[in-house]
């Protein structure tokens, strides 16, 4: 990366008050060793516990916060905080200690070697160190194979929570953004494409879902059918009434 450039990372939060301060530390520490300048910018999606307090105690400079006391949804809060950013590399990653940041040094090299317009993390990497439960792995498969058909996509794993991109890029896709939710990923690549940004790279990511709950079935049905919708919801705008054609 060029002396004085700035790289920005969004990071999404619903009730994360048990890992929020480790998820800003770590990614700190990931941060401070790439020889850049920097921003967080955090975006608590609802005030139904203490994550914005704990945000509001650490008091670090470099980390900016936006609170919606509502939950909106991860992809207006990724949005929100991307259209915020100042980097001339903008990127999101989840928080809840699944993904390690360390990596983003490593998606940065990928981005400068192939001038690439997004770089994207993968479970499907070769080189990806991934703990996945059966449940999620089975929605992810399924999810994978409908948008595949119908976008044509040509990376292999679109949902995962660590991505980044040029600034121009950041800025032309999600500023015609709509899904707030379960299909904002999908989106963001089928605008990316029809924008013209298809020098897409994926990345190994180091993912580790042990500590994490295993979707109920009501939620496994609940997410799916949101999913599909909002998938569906997609493809209409894109394909049939070209909504991502207008300026």
């Amino acid at each position: 990366m060029k002396k004085n450039e700035k790289i920005s990372i969004v990071v999404p939060a619903y009730k994360q008050e048990k890992t929020i301060a480790k998820d800003i530390a770590h990614l700190i520490t990931a941060l401070t060793t790439l020889n850049m300048l920097f921003e967080i910018i955090v975006v608590v999606d609802g005030t139904f516990d203490a994550t914005h307090k704990k945000i509001k105690q650490l008091k670090y400079p470099y980390v900016k916060l936006f609170i919606f006391k509502k939950n909106y949804g991860k992809g207006n809060a990724v949005k929100y905080g991307i259209l915020k950013a100042k980097g001339d590399i903008v990127g999101f990653i989840d928080a809840g200690m699944e993904l390690d940041p360390t990596e983003i040094s490593l998606m940065l090299h990928i981005m400068k070697w192939k001038n690439a317009d997004i770089v994207m993390g993968s479970k499907l990497h070769p080189d990806s160190k991934v703990n996945y439960p059966f449940s999620r792995t089975v929605l992810s498969w399924g999810y994978r194979t409908i948008t595949h058909v119908l976008f044509g996509f040509s990376v292999k794993d679109t949902q995962v929570g660590i991505k980044l991109f040029k600034r121009k890029v950041a800025m032309d896709v999600f500023s015609k953004i709509i899904v707030k939710r379960f299909a904002f990923d999908i989106e963001v690549l089928a605008v990316a494409y029809k924008l013209g940004y298809t020098k897409i790279y994926e990345a190994p990511i180091k993912l580790d879902f042990g500590g994490a709950s295993s979707i109920t079935s009501a939620n496994f049905l609940h997410t799916i059918y949101w999913m599909l919708w909002d998938t569906a919801a997609v493809f209409y705008r894109l394909k049939i009434i070209h909504y991502y054609d207008k300026k």
